[in-house]
């Protein structure tokens, strides 16, 4: 059986690529990584509404990680009260409540501790941050529209931390626990702004459905890196350990430099760097590539 030459052009037509498809074109940004897509495209109503890949989200995310260590650096230096923490809040007014119940009638302590009513402040702000996190379930709580517009409200709740701070005229360390630095009403206002940044930081985190969870309390975190079946693999990446792995070195790492700023400039400036970070947060979630794009490129 004879079969006829093939032409050099169709030769040639066989080992070009197959032409894009119109639904890998429609992801506008990174479809191959790069970051020089023209402003046309990034600031395109496609782009921002498109979701982001969760599992090329590390970067945005351990930088959250980083600014919980960071923003919980400020608020317990000052004050001994976490802003990302609610448990330890929650059990301290469990203790407060008790106390009303400790030692005989008539001698009881009474009094609404300052501490106290710190950590209530910075309860009922985190809940009110984390309700506005809702929004993101009307817009699409993967989308950069949201990421983007969530993360500079968390700026915006920060710079109002940083501007209360510096106006209250308060030091920024407490030497003994039973003596914060923090007590009058702006120092209130500030810790409400940080705990509210927090709460909004949280619920975002924790919709972009990763490893890295809400990005605020690591415990879960610590629990889960420690029960991974391969923890101890050490031959291959295994992102189930390594994403919590960042994660926690991000939230260390998040204090450190936090307590180092207060040392040198003060509580007020550390929350002003804290602002700034967020905000190239914020922007950052517009470079973060889509589903669409990863699933192009494999």
């Amino acid at each position: 059986m004879s079969s006829e030459p093939i032409p050099p052009s169709a030769k040639e037509a066989a080992s070009l690529p197959p032409p894009a498809s119109s639904k890998a074109s429609n992801n506008t940004l990174l479809g191959n990584n790069q970051l020089w897509t023209s402003p046309l495209d990034l600031f395109s109503y496609r782009h921002w509404m498109s979701d982001v890949d969760p599992q090329q989200s590390t970067m945005p995310l351990a930088a959250f990680c980083f600014m919980t260590g960071f923003i919980d650096s400020v608020s317990f230096t000052a004050i001994f009260v976490w802003c990302g923490f609610q448990t330890g809040n929650s059990v301290q007014l469990a203790l407060a409540l008790a106390r009303l119940f400790s030692g005989p009638p008539g001698q009881r302590d009474t009094s609404f501790h300052i501490a106290d009513q710190q950590a209530l402040t910075s309860i009922l702000t985190f809940i009110a941050g984390s309700a506005i996190g809702r929004i993101g379930d009307k817009m699409g709580a993967k989308t950069r529209a949201w990421l983007f517009i969530g993360t500079f409200i968390q700026a915006l709740f920060t710079m109002a931390a940083a501007l209360t701070a510096w106006k209250s005229g308060q030091g920024s360390v407490a030497e003994v626990r039973g003596n914060p630095a923090w007590t009058n009403a702006l120092t209130f206002v500030s810790v409400g702004f940080m705990s509210a940044s927090m709460g909004l930081q949280g619920i975002m985190g924790k919709r972009v459905n990763t490893q890295f969870a809400t990005t605020v309390v690591l415990t879960t975190v610590w629990c889960e890196l420690m029960a991974d079946p391969k923890l101890f693999t050490f031959n291959k990446i295994v992102i189930s350990r390594d994403h919590k792995v960042i994660a926690i070195v991000a939230l260390f790492l998040g204090g450190f430099v936090g307590r180092a700023i207060i040392d040198a400039t003060g509580a007020a400036a550390a929350l002003g760097v804290g602002t700034g970070l967020r905000l190239l947060i914020a922007f950052w979630w517009l470079f973060v590539p889509g589903k669409q794009a990863a699933a192009g490129k494999s």
